[in-house]
């Protein structure tokens, strides 16, 4: 598989590590912050439909607050886009890691019990804008890194295609995106183990993740190298 392929933030590496990071925050929220989901809000709008039919009021801001706090990372996300990406210092996507970082270092160091529904509610927020801001790797293939449900579905259709034409590189997409969800099982596992040891405080292996995804988007992209080579050679 390739690792580093144009743009840093585009690469197969990048979207491992957010899809551990993504497994983690499900499984640190359930199990640290009162049984909610704060990546994938599927979830939360089934809960929501229950307490609605059972007229549970009182359930209800519990699942509410982290989908609304969702489509708000949505907004910001793409207000960032709008306001970084012609930053030649900074990509706008690295902005959106450091509001991920910062909220997470905070909600570490927030007791579990009473703040848990603010801190599902931040989760979900800076999830939010962590599936918005990387959506592609290799340029083309569209995966989430916060969730399943669509990369099992083209992780699928792509192995239908290599089954009827052949073609290695349908076959090679279903290995990556069946990859990217067993990296996001592996986030889930680890953040069990750790969550349960850690608790509150678990939240810190993920910025450490980030950071590294940070740092990776540092480096020049591999076309930018070859070009410049070539420059050089010329």
């Amino acid at each position: 598989m390739r690792f580093l392929k144009e743009q840093a933030s585009e690469s197969y590496l990048v979207g491992v590590l957010l899809a551990i990071a993504g497994g983690y925050l499900d499984v640190y929220t359930y199990v640290c912050r009162g049984g909610i989901f704060a990546n994938a809000q599927t979830g939360n709008i089934v809960l929501l439909g229950i307490s609605v039919a059972d007229r549970n009021w009182s359930k209800i801001g519990g699942y509410i607050y982290p989908i609304l706090a969702f489509m708000a990372g949505i907004l910001v996300a793409e207000l960032v886009k709008r306001g970084f990406r012609n930053r030649a210092v900074i990509h706008w996507r690295q902005v959106v890691l450091v509001l991920e970082i910062a909220v997470l270092w905070t909600i570490a160091f927030i007791p579990s019990g009473v703040h848990d529904s603010a801190v599902n509610v931040a989760v979900s927020f800076v999830c939010s804008m962590q599936v918005e801001g990387f959506r592609t790797f290799h340029g083309n293939s569209t995966y989430a890194t916060t969730m399943c449900t669509g990369n099992l579905r083209s992780a699928t259709e792509q192995l239908f295609r290599y089954n009827v034409s052949r073609d290695k590189r349908a076959i090679r997409k279903s290995l990556e995106y069946y990859g990217i969800i067993l990296f996001f099982i592996a986030g889930a596992i680890i953040g069990t183990l750790i969550t349960r040891r850690f608790l509150e405080r678990s939240a810190l292996v993920v910025c450490v993740l980030l950071l590294v995804v940070f740092t990776i988007m540092l480096l020049p992209a591999k076309n930018q190298q070859n070009e410049e080579k070539m420059r050089r050679e010329g």
